[in-house]
C-alpha cells in the first residue's frame, strides 16, 4: 500500500510540475510581443548550464530581427512624429504671427479711436477734452472780464456825460451871466464914454 501511495503522489507530483511547466509555456506565450517580453521568453526557454543560460542560435536570430524591427519601426514613428511636431510648430509660428498681427493692428485700431485730430494735431480724447473745457473756461472768464469792463467803461462814461451835461449847464449859464455882465460893463462904458464926451 506505501507503494501504491508513493507512485500516486509520484504521478501527482509529475502531473502537476508537467501542468506547472505547461503552464509557464502558455504564459510566456500569452504575453504580448514587447521587446521586453521576447526577452523573457527567451530568458523562460534558455537552458541552464553552470551558471549561465543558454540561448539556441535560432532563437538569439529572431530575438535580434525583433529588437531590429521594433527600433526601425521606433524609428519611423519617431520620424513621423518629429516631421508632424515641426509641422505643428510651424502652425503655431504661423498663429503666433497673425495674432502679433491682430493684436498690433487691435492696438493700433484702439489707439486711432482714443485720437482726436484736432488743427492736425493728433491727441488722445482725454487731451482733447482737457484742451477744449481749457479753451471754454478761459473764453468764458476773459468773457466775464470784458463784460466787467464795459459795464465800468459804460458807468464811467455815463457819469463822464452826466459832468458834461452838467458843466455844459453850468458853462451856459456862466456864458450866459458873462455876455450879461459884458453887457452891463459895455452899457456903463458906453455911459461913460456918453458922458465924458457932452461934458
Amino acid at each position: 500500500m506505501k507503494i501504491v501511495n508513493l507512485i500516486i503522489v509520484v504521478l501527482f507530483c509529475s502531473n502537476s510540475f508537467a501542468q506547472t511547466q505547461l503552464t509557464k509555456k502558455q504564459q510566456l506565450d500569452a504575453l504580448p510581443n514587447t521587446i521586453e517580453n521576447q526577452l523573457i521568453k527567451t530568458y523562460g526557454k534558455a537552458s541552464n548550464w553552470q551558471k549561465y543560460k543558454m540561448i539556441t542560435r535560432a532563437d538569439f536570430q529572431a530575438l535580434q530581427k525583433n529588437i531590429v524591427d521594433s527600433v526601425v519601426s521606433l524609428k519611423k514613428n519617431i520620424k513621423t512624429k518629429q516631421l508632424k511636431i515641426n509641422e505643428q510648430e510651424k502652425s503655431i509660428l504661423g498663429l503666433n504671427e497673425k495674432i502679433e498681427t491682430l493684436t498690433n493692428n487691435l492696438n493700433s485700431s484702439i489707439d486711432e479711436e482714443n485720437k482726436i485730430s484736432f488743427i492736425g494735431i493728433g491727441m488722445s480724447k482725454n487731451t482733447y477734452n482737457l484742451f477744449v473745457w481749457s479753451i471754454i473756461t478761459i473764453l468764458a472768464i476773459t468773457t466775464v472780464f470784458f463784460i466787467l469792463r464795459f459795464k465800468n467803461s459804460n458807468n464811467l462814461t455815463k457819469a463822464a456825460k452826466t459832468n458834461l451835461a452838467e458843466i455844459e449847464e453850468e458853462f451856459d449859464l456862466h456864458r450866459k451871466k458873462s455876455i450879461e455882465k459884458e453887457q452891463k460893463l459895455r452899457r456903463q462904458l458906453q455911459d461913460e464914454i456918453n458922458k465924458q464926451r457932452g461934458v
